[in-house]
């Protein structure tokens, strides 16, 4: 939001939220309708054409949103350093609004623009014609009302929303409050409305200008710097013809320089290039690849967990994942990124973060949960944990954490099967397990006497369950099979309080992954649900209360946090992911993984003393099942 909002600054369809899209309804259902039904020679396909069109733009935005947080999450090429916080993710959310206001004016002009329905494939003389008014009115006009935009009076009510955003993301070259955007719409029409009314109107020439805008604003935006040397040198006239991502990048850095829209060559002519513009894009180009000090290796769980990854849908991303029946009518995709990650199979950097003087990065294995369950994907799973090991080794990170799945007793023996492997290995591999169990034994209220234990049986339940036995607690536990497997590990001492009861009367159960339904319907009103495991269980009970699996609150100084972790709040970082930033920050220079344990308590304070703090238990009891 601008400083001081002026007149027209929210979109007119602000107040329908996410049914915004059904704005554009009864024109897409009446022309996808005439052109079904009308005669093959009454036939518009310019009309029909226009939401499929709005379509691929949202797609091209996208593609180039998913991107840049690739390229600027590696930091190869990246331009500016600034980090980007769950406000600017907010702000931007609203990008495709102005991709509605224009499908509403294409549906309108093409309706009372004369020459606007029936439009050709292909006219060459009204390419041209496009091409030329925009390189001389358009970007001309748009050079003196962007500094116009520039003044206090109209800084202040517009653009200054606009330049809240310092370090840029594709989509941020689209939010402006609707008083902009109506007065942008007005430059770029001059080149679609006279080629209307002169007849050189064409399909391509109107959806090769759009798609030529939306790429040049993404370009403009995207904080990499990807124009190659070779390219200006072929051609050095270019250089007044193209900006550049570290020439826009500037301008939202300096604010009074490199004013154009896509051709610098107005700020050439009128003295406002930045000075440090070549050397920008220098310097950006020669960037290596950020090297990162900790790295925390996840994968993906569901086929539609990629759009709530940071690189797939910022939107959802920026919120914990929960089930969104939308995603549904976009199965194709889901069905096509399941098969790139396939193909692609490697591991891929998704995220950066940065903890005091430590540079974090976040890393994901292209495989999916279910598959971490099948036999037959063991050998390939390990061969990416361990190729991602060996990389993370040799560029010379100190600490990679496992998370999720990527530390199975089974799969790996908890990380050991790799240091077996590679004794020599510099990088220390932490599992996250004796922060899992502080936490756990944290959450527990004082004064608590007696607790349910159930759930699969890990190297953190079985810690967990010794702690408690050693203070005292009656652990009852409901499957014999998981009793007996306890009492094997357990202390003759520590045994005395373990017990094998169907009793639900304690009111705080220590859960794990396989807890039924059942189980919980059995479970007394208000019981507590304490997870141990990496992932929630499903929530049936409303009268009952669940807390979130292991995490802490991040302290402010973990910066350039714009996403969730998978299903956990905003600025809630598990303790997989912890127990790796607190291993490099206390230098600790062993592993932690396999069988090694940590003094939980040691832990515990460390992770106080670097900022982290305990969430407060989930009063809800209204969410949905996962």
């Amino acid at each position: 939001m601008a400083s001081k909002p002026g007149i027209l600054t929210d979109w007119p369809w602000t107040c329908l939220g996410n049914f915004k899209y059904l704005v554009l309804a009864p024109w897409a259902i009446q022309e996808t309708y005439s052109f079904i039904v009308s005669d093959e020679s009454e036939r518009d396909l310019s009309h029909f054409l226009i939401f499929p069109f709005l379509l691929l733009r949202m797609l091209h935005n996208q593609i180039w949103i998913s991107l840049s947080r690739y390229y600027t999450a590696k930091g190869t090429n990246r331009i500016v350093d600034r980090t980007i916080e769950f406000e600017q993710v907010d702000r931007e959310r609203t990008w495709d609004d102005q991709i509605i206001f224009n499908g509403i004016l294409f549906y309108l002009g093409g309706k009372y623009i004369k020459g606007g329905d029936h439009l050709p494939l292909w006219r060459t003389d009204g390419i041209i014609l496009t091409a030329l008014l925009h390189a001389g009115p358009v970007e001309f006009l748009y050079y003196w009302l962007h500094r116009a935009l520039h003044h206090h009076f109209l800084y202040s009510r517009y653009h200054s929303h606009h330049h809240s955003s310092v370090a840029t993301e594709p989509i941020t070259s689209v939010i402006h409050p609707f008083a902009e955007h109506i007065a942008y719409f007005a430059l770029f029409a001059i080149p679609l409305v006279t080629s209307l009314l002169t007849g050189t109107a064409s399909i391509i020439s109107f959806a090769g200008y759009i798609i030529y805008i939306d790429f040049m604003n993404n370009m403009g935006h995207c904080n990499f710097e990807l124009i190659p040397k070779w390219l200006l040198s072929i051609f050095p006239p270019l250089k007044y013809l193209m900006y550049t991502p570290s020439f826009h990048s500037l301008h939202h850095t300096q604010f009074r320089t490199n004013y154009s829209l896509f051709m610098p060559f107005y700020d050439f002519i009128y003295g406002t290039t930045d000075k440090s513009s070549d050397s920008l894009y220098e310097s950006s180009l020669d960037r290596k690849e950020d090297k990162a000090d900790v790295v925390h290796l996840t994968h993906l769980t569901t086929p539609e967990s990629i759009y709530y990854m940071r690189l797939g849908f910022a939107s959802l991303a920026s919120k914990p994942h929960s089930s969104t029946w939308y995603l549904w009518l976009i199965w194709p995709v889901t069905l096509w990124s399941t098969m790139v990650t396939r193909i692609y199979g490697r591991t891929f950097t998704v995220e950066r973060n940065v903890f005091k003087h430590l540079k974090l990065q976040t890393w994901a294995i292209p495989k999916y949960k279910i598959q971490y369950y099948m036999k037959s994907q063991r050998e390939s799973i390990n061969s990416l944990i361990e190729d991602a090991i060996l990389a993370a080794d040799e560029k010379g990170i100190k600490v990679l954490s496992l998370g999720l799945l990527n530390q199975e007793e089974e799969l790996n023996g908890i990380g050991e099967l790799f240091v077996r492997r590679h004794p020599k290995l510099k990088v220390k591999l932490v599992d996250g397990s004796s922060l899992a169990v502080a936490v756990v034994l944290n959450s527990i209220p004082k004064g608590t006497t007696q607790v349910v234990f159930r759930g699969n049986l890990s190297k953190v339940a079985y810690s967990i369950a010794l702690a408690l036995c050693q203070r005292e607690i009656q652990v009852n536990v409901i499957r014999e099979d998981e009793y007996n497997k306890l009492k094997a590990r357990l202390s003759t001492e520590a045994v005395k309080n373990l017990v094998l009861s169907k009793s639900n009367a304690p009111k705080i159960w220590i859960v794990g992954d396989g807890l039924s339904k059942v189980e919980q319907l059995r479970a007394s009103k208000g019981t507590v649900f304490i997870p141990f495991s990496q992932f929630p269980p499903k929530k049936w009970r409303k009268d009952c209360f669940y807390n979130n699996i292991p995490a802490m609150l991040a302290p402010k100084h973990l910066q350039n946090v714009d996403s969730c972790e998978n299903w956990l709040p905003r600025r809630v970082m598990s303790v997989w992911r912890i127990a790796g930033i607190l291993h490099a920050l206390e230098d600790w220079n062993v592993h932690e993984c396999g069988k090694m344990m940590f003094d939980v308590d040691k832990i515990w304070q460390a992770s106080l003393v670097h900022g982290f703090s305990p969430i407060m238990m989930s009063t809800s009891t209204d969410s949905k099942p996962y």
